[in-house]
C-alpha cells in the first residue's frame, strides 16, 4: 500500500505549502453534505480524487465503483489519481473545481476545513461510531473521514528473530537492542534497517508518541511540554534509534539505502527489522510472495515499552476523504464516502485498521488482540497547535530531517554529545510556544 508512503511525503512539504492555499469557498462556507435517504434519489456524475493511482490502473477502483452501483445505480464516479497528489490538488484549491471527493491534503489548516469542505455531520454523532473525527472536526462539525486506520509498530522477519533465540516480544528498549545484538551474532541479516536515503520513513519514529506512555493526551503534551524531556515519548524513541546505530546494529551506509529494495531485503530474511506501520506488513507479504519466501515469516511487533504490564500502540487516520463544498452533488459524494468507509472492504483488503469502531481488527493485528496490547486513539484537539510549533520551531518531528542528523550524530558524521542535541531540540520548541504565546 502507497498511501502511506504518499502521506509521508506530503507531511514533510507542510512547512512549504502552508500559505499556497487560498482558495474562494466564501459563499458556500457551511454547507452540509447529508448522507441521503433513499440511494434511488440520489444521481449525477462525481469525481474523485484519489493518491492511489496504483489502484485506478489496475481498475481495483472501477471495481469499487461498480459495486457502489449496485445500491446507487443512478451515481456515475470517475476517478482522478493523481501522483503528485498534494501539488495538484494545492493548486486545484484555488479554484473551487477540486473534485466531487478528495482526500484532505495536509497544506489545508484544519480551521479553514469548513471554507473547502461540507460538514459531514456532528462529532457527537459522528465520534460513536467512527475513529478518527476528531482529527477533522472544526467547531463541533466533521469535514472528513479515512477510511483506513494504521497502527505503528516494529515490521520483522520472525524466521530470523527465532533463530537468534528471541521468540517474544522484548518490553524495554534495553530488551529489544538485545535482541538486535542476538540477531547480529547468530545470523547474517542486518539488525535494523534505518531507510535513512529515502528520507521518510524515518518520520515514522514521531508515531512512538503515546504508545511509550500510554498516553491519550500524548498530542496535548506535546503542545504543552517539552517533547524531549527526561523520559518523555520522543526522547525515548529517539534514543532507541540513536543506540541502535551507535552500537553498530543498522545497515553500515546509511547514505545508500533503498527503500523499495528494503522490501524483499526483509521478506527474504536479509533485513531483521524496521520501524514502520502495520500498512507496511502488507508490501512486505508482497514481496515475500515474489521472492518466494514464507509471507507469514512477516511479523509485527509493538514498541519495547510498557505501561502497567501493558502494550500500547497508538492509532491514526490515513488521508481523510471530504466532499467538496462546491460540488454540485453533495449527496452523491456523500453517499461514497459512507459506502467507501462502510462497505468497500477497502480496510480489509489492505489488513488495515477499520475506522468503524465496532468492526474486529485485521487479521495482522491478532496477535496485538491476544497479548491485550491497548490500542490507543489519540485526542487531537492540539493537533494543529502542534503542527504549527513544529513549523515555527524548525524542528520538523513531521520531516525526516532532524531524524537524519540524529543517525548522523549516532554514526559519528557529525560531532556532538546527545544531550546536547536533545537541549537544543527543547530549545527550539519553547522558543516557538512562547513566541506563539502558549
Amino acid at each position: 500500500m502507497k498511501s502511506r508512503h504518499v502521506l509521508a511525503g506530503s507531511i514533510a512539504v507542510l512547512a512549504l505549502l502552508a500559505s499556497a492555499c487560498t482558495g474562494t469557498g466564501g459563499s458556500t462556507e457551511g454547507a452540509d453534505a447529508e448522507a441521503p435517504g433513499d440511494p434511488a434519489t440520489v444521481e449525477g456524475t462525481i469525481t474523485v480524487l484519489t493518491h492511489r493511482t496504483d489502484l485506478v490502473q489496475d481498475g481495483t477502483m472501477k471495481k469499487y465503483a461498480a459495486e457502489f452501483n449496485r445500491t446507487y445505480p443512478e451515481v456515475k464516479v470517475e476517478f482522478d489519481g493523481l501522483t503528485d497528489y498534494e501539488g495538484e490538488v494545492k493548486i486545484r484549491m484555488n479554484t473551487e473545481d477540486y473534485g466531487d471527493v478528495l482526500m484532505i491534503p495536509s497544506v489545508v489548516q484544519k480551521k479553514d476545513y469548513p471554507r473547502f469542505f461540507a460538514s459531514l455531520g456532528s462529532a457527537a454523532e459522528l465520534s460513536g461510531k467512527y475513529r478518527f473525527t476528531g482529527y477533522s472536526t472544526v467547531d463541533g462539525k466533521v469535514y472528513g473521514q479515512s477510511p483506513i486506520g494504521v497502527v505503528p509498530g516494529m515490521v520483522y522477519n520472525k524466521r530470523v528473530w527465532k533463530q537468534a533465540g528471541v521468540t517474544d516480544w522484548p518490553t524495554t528498549p534495553a530488551e529489544f537492542l538485545a535482541g538486535l545484538k542476538a540477531v547480529k551474532a547468530r545470523t547474517d541479516a542486518v539488525p535494523y534497517y534505518t531507510n535513512f536515503k529515502d528520507m521518510w520513513p524515518l518520520t515514522q519514529w514521531t508515531n512512538v508518541n503515546g504508545s511509550v506512555g500510554c498516553d491519550p493526551r500524548a498530542t496535548t503534551e506535546l503542545a504543552e511540554g517539552d517533547p524531549w524531556a527526561e523520559g518523555a515519548d520522543l526522547r525515548v524513541g529517539d534514543t532507541l534509534l540513536y543506540d541502535i546505530v551507535r552500537s553498530g546494529l543498522a545497515e553500515k551506509d546509511p547514505t545508500t539505502t533503498n527503500w523499495e529494495a528494503s522490501k524483499p531485503g526483509l521478506a527474504k530474511g536479509e533485513i531483521a527489522t524496521m520501524w514502520l506501520g502495520s500498512w507496511a506488513v502488507v508490501q512486505m507479504r508482497q514481496a515475500a510472495e515474489q521472492a518466494g519466501t514464507d509471507p507469514d515469516d512477516i511479523g509485527f511487533m509493538p514498541f519495547p515499552a510498557r505501561r502497567d504490564g501493558t502494550f500500547c500502540a497508538v492509532t491514526s487516520p490515513d488521508y481523510q476523504q471530504a466532499v467538496n463544498v462546491h460540488s454540485a452533488h453533495k449527496d452523491a459524494a456523500r453517499a461514497w464516502i459512507d459506502w467507501f468507509t462502510d462497505r468497500s472492504g477497502y480496510a480489509a483488503a489492505n489488513l488495515a485498521l477499520d475506522p468503524r469502531k465496532d468492526a474486529p481488527l485485521p487479521a495482522l493485528l491478532r496477535p496485538y488482540e491476544e497479548a491485550g496490547v491497548k490500542l490507543l486513539d489519540l485526542d487531537d484537539t492540539k493537533g494543529a497547535e502542534v503542527k504549527a510549533l513544529d513549523n515555527a520551531s524548525e524542528v520538523g518531528i513531521y520531516k525526516p530531517d532532524y531524524r537524519q542528523d540524529l543517525v548522523d550524530l549516532a554514526r559519528g558524521a557529525a560531532d556532538g554529545e546527545l544531550a546536547d542535541f536533545f537541549d537544543g531540540l527543547s530549545g527550539k520548541w519553547d522558543a516557538a510556544r512562547k513566541a506563539a504565546g502558549s
